[in-house]
């Protein structure tokens, strides 16, 4: 693994109260500081648990990690980049944008700092934050702690007794030497896509435990010229032409998952030319067609994942992994899939995903009456996908509802942004009202019935396994989250006026 440059800087003495606390330094919390310091808002503390900052992008260091989002988009409005080296950046890349866009607020980033519980107080009308540092108060909560940050690894029978080496994607053991050795990778989600032919380069043997099989798409992928980079480094206005072309393209996406039979059925024949082309052997081809329409899951780019399947020692199990059996007597183990057959290996790679529908830190944070997670015991959810009733003065960026299937979450990020600072400019408490975050739910849900992540026949991380509630993704158009959120704001900011307040959503497009 290549040594990454030093960003640390000293850090700033956190005071025991701050006007405004932020959980968590990835995009997010990140975005959301730059944009308090330049706006005059300088008393804030980042706590992060992590010894950098960076978010998912810190986490995630396996083989081949890279976003399927072009880089130019995939960045904030307000600190463009004109060095993207490619189309679509690799983690490391992103990563390093983010420790230089941290480098503004870094003095009042906290480092090594995880958050153990948030209450509110009400007598006091603060935030008590204890984080490992000490007690600290806020007037302002905010949970900037990401959707992709748990890993989630499977109950698995016997996996105890797994005598091999052993680790998550998002916690890649670069320790491990994978040169020669027989290699089981559970799941074939998006960081699977990406790090399974890195890993068949170079393992003896690569065993694929698919549970179900994704649409791919070609990723058309190249390098920036020189001439390019100078010219968006000359012109920033280049930028935002790029910038504006890419979103606009991307919104078209959309359409694709929201019920345009003639939209879906090109994007299925894309995704099934681009299996048919690169795969030759039937069988083969047959266990890697999707059972489901497309878009219901994780759409993913790959012009590599297929053909590493046609490298010799690289398998293809159809079926989860049920079961991990230990043989005493030679010290070998055997991974068992769901097809009852059985696999000798000595790395067992978890690409499983994270605990998404069901966010870790919810149990941490205590308001009025009951835990964020007793709040979402139904699902996530969030007034404009950002503030939750009960929980006064507290904002959730990238939560419920606020993610998207087919265009960038940095425009989803940067419009939450844009509310929590609106609502900063408001006098007296910051709340909603209960009446009025379930109005917006039951719109929200009412928007996800006709879509595919509720009609496309799959499971997937977006649905919340206990009642089948889209609470992930936002069942619109990016443009429209932008809109409602801004509309919400100005209600938001009425009612906080007013002795009763009614802040139900409006008819927002989308």
């Amino acid at each position: 693994m290549t040594e990454r440059p030093s960003h640390e800087k000293p850090t700033e003495h956190i005071a025991p109260h701050t006007d405004i606390a932020i959980v968590g330094a990835g995009f997010a919390g990140i975005g959301l500081a730059v944009r308090l310091q330049r706006a005059g808002r300088t008393d804030f503390a980042v706590f992060e648990r992590a010894t950098s900052v960076g978010g998912t992008w810190r986490d995630n260091t396996y083989p081949g990690v890279a976003c399927d989002i072009p880089a130019h988009l995939y960045s904030l409005s307000f600190q463009t980049n004109p060095d993207w080296a490619r189309v679509f950046a690799t983690g490391d890349e992103i990563r390093d944008y983010l420790e230089r866009v941290a480098d503004e607020v870094r003095p009042r980033i906290r480092l090594c700092t995880p958050v153990l519980d948030m209450t509110w107080d009400e007598s006091r009308g603060l935030w008590s934050v204890d984080t490992s540092d000490g007690m600290h108060t806020a007037r302002v909560l905010v949970l900037a702690c990401g959707r992709l940050a748990d890993p989630y690894i499977p109950d698995i029978d016997g996996l105890a007794s797994f005598a091999g080496e052993m680790f998550h994607s998002a916690r890649w053991d670069h320790r491990v030497d994978l040169r020669g050795a027989r290699v089981a990778v559970v799941g074939s989600g998006a960081s699977a896509v990406q790090l399974v032919p890195r890993v068949a380069e170079v393992a003896s043997e690569v065993t694929v435990f698919q549970r179900s099989a994704p649409y791919v798409m070609p990723r058309v992928d190249r390098a920036y010229t020189d001439a390019e980079r100078g010219l968006f480094a000359k012109d920033p206005e280049e930028i935002e032409r790029l910038r504006s072309q890419l979103f606009w393209a991307a919104e078209e996406g959309f359409a694709e998952r929201a019920g345009d039979q003639t939209r879906t059925a090109a994007a299925r024949l894309r995704a099934l030319e681009h299996l048919r082309t690169s795969i030759s052997e039937p069988r083969l081809r047959r266990l890697l067609t999707p059972d489901y329409e497309i878009g219901c899951k994780r759409v993913l780019i790959s012009n590599d994942y297929y053909p590493a399947f046609e490298r010799p020692g690289v398998h293809l199990v159809p079926s989860p992994v049920v079961a991990v059996r230990g043989n005493a007597a030679d010290g070998s183990t055997r991974v068992v899939g769901g097809d009852a057959s059985e696999h000798e290996v000595d790395v067992l790679i978890f690409a499983t995903g994270f605990a998404a529908s069901r966010q870790p830190y919810a149990t941490q944070v205590l308001g009025r009456d009951e835990t964020l997670a007793e709040h979402w015991s139904g699902g996530m959810r969030a007034y404009a996908s950002t503030a939750v009733a009960g929980f006064p003065q507290m904002f959730v960026l990238d939560g419920p509802n606020a993610g998207l299937g087919h265009n960038s979450a940095v425009h989803m990020i940067e419009s939450q942004i844009d509310f929590v600072m609106r609502a900063l400019e408001e006098d007296g408490p910051l709340e909603v009202c209960a009446e009025a975050e379930q109005q917006w739910t039951d719109w929200v849900d009412a928007q996800a019935e006709d879509t595919v992540w509720t009609t496309g026949g799959c499971e997937s991380w977006y649905v919340d396994p206990r009642n089948g509630r889209l609470t992930l993704l936002w069942p619109g158009f990016a443009h429209t989250f932008r809109s409602a959120l801004h509309d919400a704001s100005m209600s938001l900011a009425r009612s906080n006026r007013s002795t009763s307040p009614s802040h139900g959503p409006r008819q927002h497009g989308g």
